[in-house]
């Protein structure tokens, strides 16, 4: 498997990037209808399918949504075998009182933080990585 593994590797090159924009998680039971240009992530539980969008394509699709968000890439590209970085972020944005989600691509971690927390994630995960 591809990817850095190493924890003090990964916490050293972690390169936090605030990507544009405004995201919602949102639920839906049918996405056949959506572009899937427009879907940055779907997952299926039980109970509806989750969607992360742009804020703007789902106030377009009349799509309800209780959570905006911002969203942060972890630019090293950390092996889905890793252990501890999940842990050693969420850690720190915990303690600075801020709540993340997390989703874990191929080759990126993708942190979801409150858009009012942004700049100060950016700033816990920037000092993470001193």
């Amino acid at each position: 498997m591809s990817g850095e593994k190493n924890l003090e590797e990964l916490l050293k090159n972690l390169e936090p990037k605030l990507n544009n924009g405004e995201y919602v998680y949102t639920k839906v039971s049918d996405f056949s209808k959506i572009n899937s240009e427009d879907i940055l992530m779907l997952f299926k539980e039980k109970e509806a399918i989750t969607l992360i969008l742009k804020r703007e394509i789902a106030d377009k699709l009349n799509l309800s949504y209780e959570y905006i968000c911002s969203w942060i890439t972890l630019a090293i590209h950390s092996s889905l075998e890793a252990v501890g970085l999940t842990a050693a972020f969420s850690k720190a944005l915990g303690e600075a009182n801020i709540s993340c989600n997390v989703v874990a691509g191929y080759y990126h971690d993708h942190i979801f933080v409150d858009i009012k927390d942004s700049n100060r994630a950016m700033n816990v995960l920037k000092n993470l990585s001193k």
